[in-house]
């Protein structure tokens, strides 16, 4: 039974990132492949930035749901573990499965989005207060710059330093390694923004109502 648990539990992790919401809301709603438009990317900013906020933030906060609801698994599946280190791993497996489901959905042909906002879900049920903080510093760098790409870098690359010094969480090992996998995992998902963001050429992100 519990590994029947941790399998189903994984599986559905991984489903539910695999939900192509921004892809999803672009062909029901507005007729357009979103992955065919403007950037080319199946996330919320580029939703934002084709379709505008009436449709990129229904995708944003659903996105963000998909990282938190998938943490959430381990109750509506419980697994007796030996430890509370192996609960956490547990939970970053669901973590992690559900960000690949979003970069790698199965129901949208293994092309989705980067992962940032499913991630923001993510850490906002293993890591409250550190998410908060890199939240708070990706909103400002937006507000300043403009570039949803450079605003979610930074945030990323200064997470394991707001984890592990800033707030002095280092006790569980497991969610030490993830803070920093995070800060390794954003920029490479966004190799292309990082180029076009040297050369000059990234695009900033004007907000608009709607299409």
């Amino acid at each position: 039974m519990a590994y029947f648990n941790i399998i189903a539990a994984l599986s559905l992790a991984y489903l539910i990132g695999s939900i192509p919401t921004s892809v999803w809301v672009g062909k029901l709603f507005y007729g357009i492949d979103i992955r065919t438009v403007g950037s080319g990317n199946a996330g919320a900013t580029n939703v934002i930035r084709v379709l505008g906020l009436k449709a990129g933030i229904p995708v944003l906060l659903f996105d963000i749901f998909k990282g938190w609801a998938a943490v959430q698994l381990i109750h509506l599946f419980p697994v007796a573990l030996p430890s509370e280190t192996g609960l956490v791993l547990f939970q970053i497996s669901l973590g992690i499965l559900v960000v690949l489901g979003h970069v790698f959905p199965v129901f949208a042909g293994f092309r989705g989005g980067k992962g940032v906002a499913t991630l923001l879900g993510v850490g906002s049920a293993l890591f409250p207060a550190a998410t908060g903080i890199a939240l708070g510093i990706f909103i400002l760098v937006f507000l300043l710059f403009r570039y949803v790409s450079l605003a979610s870098i930074l945030a990323a690359l200064l997470f394991p330093f707001i984890q592990i010094f800033l707030l002095n969480h280092r006790e569980v090992l497991p969610l030490t390694i993830l803070a920093i996998a995070v800060a390794v995992f954003i920029p490479i998902t966004h190799r292309k923004n990082i180029l076009r963001l040297v050369q000059g050429k990234e695009s900033r992100l004007l907000l608009r109502k709607g299409k």
